[in-house]
């Protein structure tokens, strides 16, 4: 990877003339099967984008109340967009309560904010929406009116798993944002996808937000070797991801909440967050607790099957 980023060719993409990310665009488009995309910084970016290209002023996006787009993003959407966020069950496989998005679409009323979007998010805390849920999510958005995004910042990791294409997964969309970083491994990058017209209102946008950058073909070619290379073995991350949820639930001191594709979501034992992650790293060992013993595990391509039996070794000594 940093060898082609080494020799990568490069222009100005804030004038569209950088060849190297010209070229991973249009890849990425074809590979979901869109019109056009757009290279942003990250997926926050991206679905930020999505969202200001998607709606206006006083508008609301339909989203689940712990979707990534929702929680984890500072509140762009309604601080810089002035869009209200409309906040929907997710149930535990990561989907939406579909009887509670029809109960909250806004009638066409000046009392009401206006309903112009669901965002559905693909995984979610690894947990994978197959090809049927999401086209029923998003037919269910059709008789209501509504464009459709997709924060499918691990899209590739649902395609591995189900066994399907990408563009499966993100045809009934009129957007999707997709990480170029996470799982594949490079060093930044998302990429927007969807219709000609939606991204270029989406580039407008990026360039607001201060997303335009110069010579960006160092870091496209970084995200085209990921996609080139490190797309199919994201199956390793999730058999390594199984092994692990199996052996650290054997642990004594450790209860293991969910295991899907590559995510561990565990609840341990601990008195004291902050000594057990610094004797953990003492044993070579770093691994993050979020507080009353939460701590989520992620695995990806510089963890191997070498490393799992290390970590369960490491908590097994602590916590067994």
């Amino acid at each position: 990877m940093r060898a082609a980023m080494a020799a990568a060719e490069v222009g100005d993409d804030v004038f569209g003339d950088d060849p190297t990310l010209n070229a991973l665009e249009a890849n990425v488009a074809e590979l979901l099967g869109k019109e056009a995309a757009l290279f942003v910084s990250s997926g926050t970016q991206s679905n930020l984008c999505a969202l200001m290209a998607h709606c206006q002023r006083g508008d609301e996006y339909i989203v689940g109340d712990h979707a990534h787009s929702f929680w984890y993003e500072a509140g762009g959407a309604a601080v810089l967009g002035s869009i209200q966020p409309q906040t929907v069950r997710m149930l535990d496989d990561g989907s939406l309560d579909l009887d509670h998005v029809t109960a909250v679409v806004k009638p066409n009323d000046a009392h009401f904010a206006r309903t112009r979007l669901l965002c559905l998010e693909n995984t979610h805390d690894g947990k994978v929406q197959t090809v049927e849920r999401m086209q029923e999510s998003c037919d269910l958005a059709r008789t209501h009116g509504l464009d459709v995004h997709l924060d499918g910042a691990r899209l590739w990791n649902a395609a591995v798993a189900l066994g399907v294409k990408p563009a499966d997964l993100a045809a009934p969309f009129d957007s999707v944002s997709v990480c170029l970083s996470k799982g594949l491994g490079a060093p930044i990058g998302s990429v927007l996808v969807g219709g000609a017209d939606l991204i270029r209102e989406a580039h407008k946008w990026r360039k607001m937000l201060g997303g335009a950058m110069r010579q960006v073909g160092l870091i496209a070619a970084a995200g085209q070797h990921a996609i080139d290379h490190h797309i199919n073995r994201l199956a390793d991350d999730h058999v390594n991801a199984a092994t692990l949820g199996e052996q650290l639930g054997a642990i004594d001191g450790v209860t293991i909440d969910s295991v899907a594709t590559n995510m561990i979501f565990a609840s341990l034992d601990v008195d004291d967050d902050a000594a057990f992650m610094a004797a953990m790293e003492a044993r070579g060992v770093i691994v993050r607790v979020f507080g009353g013993g939460e701590t989520r595990l992620v695995t990806h391509l510089d963890v191997s099957s070498a490393d799992v039996a290390t970590i369960v070794e490491a908590f097994s000594a602590e916590l067994g």
